[in-house]
């Protein structure tokens, strides 16, 4: 067992072992039980290690990560030699939880999230786009349809009423792949443009919890993992459908810490008996 200490949410450790192994020609992410319950495996030479990431909150804002390593091969055999050698099964071991450990470091030096805590999603009614994808691709999806969605605006002289935003209806977080809606808050008027793909709706007032993320939008579902560990925390009960509002058009450049988007995440409605 190797162990580390780490700022990250589990579903930001998550997300960067399975990029991990997602870049290595040797490796495979195999098994999801939760965010915080994983297993990859890798080749080296003739063998094949398991990795078991568990991951248990400390506090507000450090998580304790274990990763269990094993050789199916040769269980027995590591077992007898490690209180007694530096094996190359133990070499192996760390170095391996070492590198994933380098890159995670490396991400969490390039955003930032804050938890503002409860909060209301404001009611807005948009004209949208509506895609799926991974969440990796999401920011791709966006910036296919901006210049779409802007530019039919303009030449309608449809007044906006916000900023850009992106209400997810559906997320898989085991296979990391999201239902979208891409919006442009509007006001709406009798006579609105038509266009293919293009949907009216309005999005409901609804009590969430928030946060503010500052960091390139590619990964601003970081903001979801950390307000999924928050809720749980919290004992809030939340609906797995996370909005952003985009305060920072990337097209302008910039530092990227300096992008700001706010990320919600509805509290489920209780129902009454």
């Amino acid at each position: 067992m190797v162990r580390f200490r780490t700022k990250a949410s589990s579903g930001t450790v998550n997300q960067i072992v399975k990029f991990w192994a997602s870049q290595k020609g040797n490796a495979n992410f195999q098994e999801q039980k939760s965010l915080s319950d994983f297993t990859n495996s890798i080749i080296l030479n003739d063998t094949t290690l398991s990795f078991n990431w568990k991951i248990v909150p400390l506090n507000d804002s450090i998580s304790q990560v274990k990763v269990y390593v094993t050789d199916s091969e040769n269980s027995l055999k590591n077992r007898i030699l490690l209180p007694f050698s530096d094996t190359d099964f133990e070499k192996r071991s760390k170095s391996t939880v070492k590198e994933v450990y380098s890159l995670l470091k490396s991400h969490l030096s390039n955003f930032k999230t804050t938890i503002i805590g409860e909060a209301v999603i404001p009611k807005k009614y948009c004209a949208c786009i509506t895609l799926k994808s991974t969440q990796l691709e999401k920011v791709k999806g966006m910036m296919e349809h901006y210049s779409r969605l802007s530019g039919l605006m303009a030449k309608n002289s449809i007044e906006l009423d916000g900023r850009p935003l992106v209400e997810v209806e559906q997320w898989n977080t085991r296979n990391d792949s999201i239902a979208y809606n891409f919006c442009f808050p509007i006001i709406k008027t009798d006579s609105l443009p038509q266009a293919e793909e293009l949907i009216y709706k309005e999005i409901q007032e609804r009590k969430a919890i928030k946060a503010v993320y500052n960091g390139n939008y590619l990964t601003s579902d970081r903001a979801w993992y950390a307000l999924l560990d928050y809720a749980d925390k919290n004992e809030i009960k939340v609906t797995q459908e996370p909005l952003e509002i985009f305060h920072t058009n990337p097209n302008m450049g910039g530092n990227e810490l300096e992008w700001e988007a706010e990320i919600f995440m509805p509290i489920q409605v209780q129902k009454s008996e």
